[in-house]
């Protein structure tokens, strides 16, 4: 299952303003209605937050929303990882079943409710970015 990837003209916008602060190249922006997400080439995460974050700081106030960004990584299992980069992840495994791409993540007990987010919309949004990118059906927490 591919998932559409629709970009408005406002999140090309921010792509832009994103990039040029940066200097880092943007795969993919995702936008709702709490956070901007940007994913970045495999190597420009470090380049994208900036020295002690201070990049990150600046895009957050120049584009007045929450950002998180994520590193691209060709491998799904390790993209996947870099998804839920704020917890505490012990496994990635992705499985092949009825020719559907289904991913369990294991994630530290502490960190799993947060990880869901409220009404599932962490992991929801997780999904979604997992599916635009490595055409996982399915994504579970364990």
């Amino acid at each position: 299952m591919m998932t559409d990837m629709k970009i408005t003209e406002e999140t090309l916008r921010y792509i832009s303003l994103f990039e040029g602060v940066t200097k880092t190249h943007v795969k993919d922006c995702i936008e709702n209605e709490e956070k901007l997400i940007f994913i970045v080439d495999k190597g420009q995460l470090g380049m994208a937050i900036g020295k002690s974050g201070e990049t990150l700081k600046k895009l957050r106030e120049m584009m007045k929303k929450n950002i998180d960004i994520i590193e691209y990584s060709p491998d799904p299992e390790r993209f996947i990882k870099n998804i839920f980069h704020n917890y505490t992840v012990t496994t990635v495994k992705i499985d092949q079943k009825d020719g559907k791409k289904i991913a369990t993540v294991g994630i530290d007990p502490k960190d799993k409710g947060k990880a869901i987010g409220k009404g599932g919309r962490n992991l929801k949004l997780a999904r979604e970015i997992a599916a635009r990118h490595h055409n996982v059906d399915s994504m579970t927490i364990a």
